[in-house]
């Protein structure tokens, strides 16, 4: 690994008008392309403000982030939309699934936002569920899936698009323990085989123990953990 695709640097973040809280004091972090990095700390020190900031969720108070070149908060909201479309996928601690709709419908649903047709969408959502090991639930609505298939579904409709990063907000928060083993498996396995670069906040010791490289968040800051 030897080329960056996100560098973030002196990011800072704070909220309240009387009493300020300073989330993010100056951060500066270099990710490499294909890298898998767990960030770490306590709870309330930031670590899902600083995941919605890279993927452009939320806006810092300063600062600025690089991803594949580009100053991403130099682009407008539409601008920004479409490279969340393109460049990143989310995968948070609930899953977010439409419940209406398929698994096989959910995996669609950003290709088609994006504006490819159905018969485009339709296969490139069915390998990946078959190869995330739902090929027997396509037709499953989210309320008739377990909660690993659910988060499964999830992983498979944020990487559609083969966005070039994941961020990861607990993505096994929810889970047990022997069901979250598996889906840490999955996302480190998708990062070697697809080379997506991967950031996940995480508490979990197992998960951030399978990452490339782990960061600790404190005082604003990120360390080595």
């Amino acid at each position: 690994m030897s080329d960056v695709l996100i560098q973030a640097k002196r990011l800072s973040k704070h909220y309240g008008d009387g009493k300020r809280i300073d989330v993010l004091v100056d951060l500066d972090v270099d990710i490499q392309t294909g890298e898998a990095v767990a960030i770490i700390g306590q709870s309330g020190v930031g670590k899902s403000t600083l995941l919605h900031i890279l993927g452009t969720l939320d806006q810092p108070n300063s600062g600025t982030i690089v991803f594949g070149g580009t100053d991403i908060f130099a682009l407008n909201e539409r601008e920004q939309a479409s490279f969340r479309n393109h460049e990143i996928g989310f995968i948070f601690q609930f899953h977010h699934l439409l419940p209406d709709f398929s698994a096989l419908e959910n995996v669609m649903m950003p290709a088609l936002i994006q504006g490819k047709d159905r018969r485009e969408a339709e296969p490139m959502a069915q390998g990946l569920l078959e190869r995330v090991g739902l090929a027997d639930r396509l037709e499953h609505r989210p309320g008739q899936l377990s909660g690993g298939e659910q988060q499964r579904v999830a992983i498979a409709r944020a990487i559609v698009l083969s966005p070039r990063a994941i961020l990861a907000d607990e993505p096994t928060g929810n889970l047990d323990p022997v069901t979250g083993a598996g889906v840490h498996q999955l996302l480190m396995e998708l990062n070697r085989e697809r080379r997506m670069t991967l950031v996940v906040v995480t508490h979990n010791t197992q998960l951030s123990q399978l990452a490339h490289r782990t960061l600790k968040l404190e005082g604003g800051k990120l360390h080595p953990a």
